[in-house]
C-alpha cells in the first residue's frame, strides 16, 4: 500500500458533537468516507449530516446508545466500516470496547488494552511510572480507610489530594489541610468515586497548591517512533474542568530546555506501556523562585485531548490524520527534529451554561454567527436552529485564535468572541472576555487555582454589565437580519415573528 493510499476505505466515528465533526473532515481530505451514529436526541444533529452514511443507534440517554458497545460494533458491521475513531469521552477509554473491535475484525483507532487498562487506573500508573523512572508527586496508593489516610498524612504532611483511584475529572477529589478536614473530607471522597465510577478506591498526595497544568503531546507509531509535539497549558480551569488552553505555555520558566526535559520524559511514559497512536501526558508543572522548575507527573491520556486542535495550529500537524495512519500499522513519518513551534495559540471552549454558577443551560438555538478570519478555527457542535440537550456535555464549540505572538492571538480571540452570537440560551462567552482583559492572565501569570483568586471574574457585577452590552449587540444583530431579509424579500410578518422571538430569548437572560 503506498503512502498516498488512504489506509482504511470507511470509518465510523464513535461519537457525536464537534469531535464527530472534525474526524469528519479529516477523513473527507483523505478521500475516506464516513459513518455517523446517532441517539434519537440527536437526530438532526449537525454530526449526523457530516458524514456520509449515519446508523440509528438508540434512545438519548447515553448509557443506551453512544455507551452501548453492541451498537457501536453492529453499525460498523453494517454499512462496512473497517476502523472506528471513538473521539474523546463514551467509549474511547474502554478497553472492553478495543477488545470488542478486535473480535469483530475491526480496527480501533486508538492504543491497545494494556496502555488504556494501566493508564485508565491511577494506582496502576503510579507504579509503573515509578518504575520508569518518571517524576511523581509524593503520595501513597490504595488507602482503604481514614486511619490508613492519616498514616499517610504524617508521612507526606499537609496540604493532601485525595482523589479516586479509579477515574478523574475531578470527582473524588477533595484538598484537606488538616486533620479535621481529612477525617471529614475522606468518607466524602470515597462515596463520590464509587458513584462515579464504582470503584471507592483513593489514594492520598502532597498537594502542590500554586502549579501550572502543563501537558505534553505525543504521537507513537507501532514501529518504535514516539515524538512529543510539544507543551499546552491548561491552567486556567473551573472546578477542576479547563476553559483555557493554550500553546505554547506562557510561563516564564517554561524554556527550549524546560521543554525538551518534560518531552522526553513523556516520550519514557509512552516506551513504557508500548503505546501507539495520540496520548497525552499530564504534569503539574511548580515554578521555583531563583530556581528550576520542578514537574510531577499527573496522569496520562489514552485519547485525543479536547484542546488538541492549539497543537495542530502551532505545529502544522493534523492529529486524526496522524492517528489514523499509525492505527493502520504505517510508520509516523516524522521525526523528534522535523517537529516544529510556530507562534501561540489560544482556545476558548464555548459551553451552554450559566456563566456565573457554571451549571449548563439547555434549549433552543434561536440565533448563532460563529467568527470568520485570518487565524481562527471554530470546531462547533451546533447549528442555528438545534436544540441544546441536557443528556449529553454542554460544550457546543472551541474557537482557536492563532498569532506570531501571545498577544496578537489574544487579541484575535478577544475580537473573535465579540463577533460571535449565541441567543437562546446561556454562554460563558463573556466569561472569556473578562478573563482575557485581566492582567495576570495578560502577563501569563496564573496557575490551576487563578480563577478562585480573581473572584471578579464571576461576579454578578460584572455579569449584570456583560449581560446589557450582550443584550444591546445582540438586538442590533437581530434588527440587521431582520433587515437583510426583508431587503431580500422576506415578509414583514416572518420577520416580525423572528424579531419577537429573538427578544423573548434575550428577555429569558435576564
Amino acid at each position: 500500500m503506498s503512502e498516498r493510499e488512504p489506509p482504511f476505505s470507511k470509518i465510523l466515528v464513535a461519537n457525536r458533537g464537534e469531535i464527530a465533526l472534525r474526524v469528519f473532515r479529516t477523513c473527507r481530505e483523505r478521500g475516506i468516507r464516513t459513518v455517523a451514529v446517532y441517539s434519537d436526541g440527536d437526530r438532526n444533529a449537525p454530526h449526523v449530516a457530516g458524514a456520509d452514511e449515519a446508523v440509528h443507534i438508540g434512545p438519548t440517554p447515553s448509557a443506551e446508545s453512544y455507551l452501548r458497545a453492541d451498537k457501536i460494533i453492529a453499525a460498523a458491521q453494517q454499512t462496512g466500516a473497517d476502523a472506528i475513531h471513538p473521539g474523546y469521552g463514551f467509549l474511547s477509554e474502554r478497553a472492553s470496547f478495543v477488545e470488542a473491535c478486535a473480535a469483530a475484525g475491526i480496527v480501533f483507532i486508538g492504543p491497545g488494552t494494556r496502555a488504556m487498562e494501566l493508564m485508565g487506573d491511577k494506582v496502576r500508573a503510579r507504579k509503573a511510572m515509578i518504575a520508569a523512572g518518571v517524576p511523581l508527586v509524593p503520595g501513597r496508593e490504595d488507602v482503604d480507610d481514614v486511619e490508613a489516610a492519616l498514616e499517610a498524612a504524617a508521612e507526606i504532611g499537609y496540604p493532601l489530594m485525595l482523589k479516586a483511584s479509579a477515574g478523574g475529572g475531578g470527582k473524588g477529589m477533595r484538598v484537606v489541610h488538616d486533620e479535621a478536614e481529612l477525617r471529614r473530607g475522606f468518607a466524602a471522597a470515597k462515596r463520590e468515586a464509587e458513584a462515579a465510577f464504582g470503584d471507592g478506591r483513593l489514594f492520598v498526595e502532597r498537594a502542590v497548591m500554586a502549579a501550572r497544568h502543563v501537558e505534553i503531546q505525543l504521537m507513537a507509531d507501532a514501529h518504535g517512533e514516539v515524538v512529543y509535539l510539544n507543551e499546552r497549558d491548561c491552567s486556567v480551569q473551573r472546578r477542576h474542568q479547563k476553559v483555557i488552553e493554550e500553546a505554547p505555555s506562557p510561563g516564564a520558566q517554561m524554556t527550549p530546555a524546560v521543554r525538551r526535559a518534560m518531552g522526553e520524559v513523556a516520550c519514557r511514559v509512552a516506551k513504557a506501556v508500548d503505546y501507539v497512536g495520540a496520548a497525552t501526558v499530564e504534569f503539574l508543572f511548580e515554578e521555583q523562585d531563583g530556581g528550576e522548575p520542578r514537574f510531577y507527573f499527573l496522569e496520562m491520556n489514552t485519547r485525543l485531548q479536547v484542546e488538541h486542535p492549539v497543537t495542530e495550529m502551532t505545529t502544522g500537524r493534523d492529529l486524526v490524520w496522524d492517528m489514523i495512519r499509525v492505527a493502520a500499522g504505517r510508520p509516523l513519518g516524522y521525526t523528534q527534529a522535523e517537529v516544529g513551534l510556530d507562534g501561540h495559540a489560544i482556545e476558548c471552549r464555548i459551553y451552554a451554561e450559566d456563566p456565573l454558577r457554571f451549571l449548563p443551560s439547555p434549549g433552543p438555538l434561536l440565533r448563532l454567527r460563529w467568527p470568520e478570519g485570518p487565524a481562527l478555527r471554530v470546531d462547533a457542535a451546533v447549528r442555528e436552529g438545534c436544540e441544546v440537550s441536557s443528556h449529553y456535555d454542554p460544550m457546543i464549540a472551541k474557537l482557536v485564535a492563532w498569532g506570531p505572538t501571545r498577544a496578537v492571538a489574544i487579541e484575535r480571540m478577544r475580537r473573535a468572541l465579540e463577533d460571535t452570537v449565541v441567543l437562546g440560551i446561556e454562554c460563558n462567552i463573556a466569561f472569556h472576555l473578562r478573563v482575557l482583559a485581566e492582567p495576570d492572565f495578560r502577563a501569563g501569570r496564573f496557575d490551576t487555582h487563578y480563577i478562585d483568586r480573581h473572584p471578579s471574574l464571576t461576579s454578578a457585577t460584572a455579569l449584570d454589565e456583560d449581560h446589557s452590552r450582550a443584550i444591546a449587540a445582540a438586538a442590533a444583530d437581530a434588527a440587521s437580519l431582520a433587515q437583510t431579509r426583508r431587503e431580500a424579500g422576506r415578509s414583514d410578518a416572518a420577520t416580525s415573528r423572528e424579531f419577537s422571538a429573538w427578544q423573548r430569548a434575550l428577555r429569558n437572560r435576564g
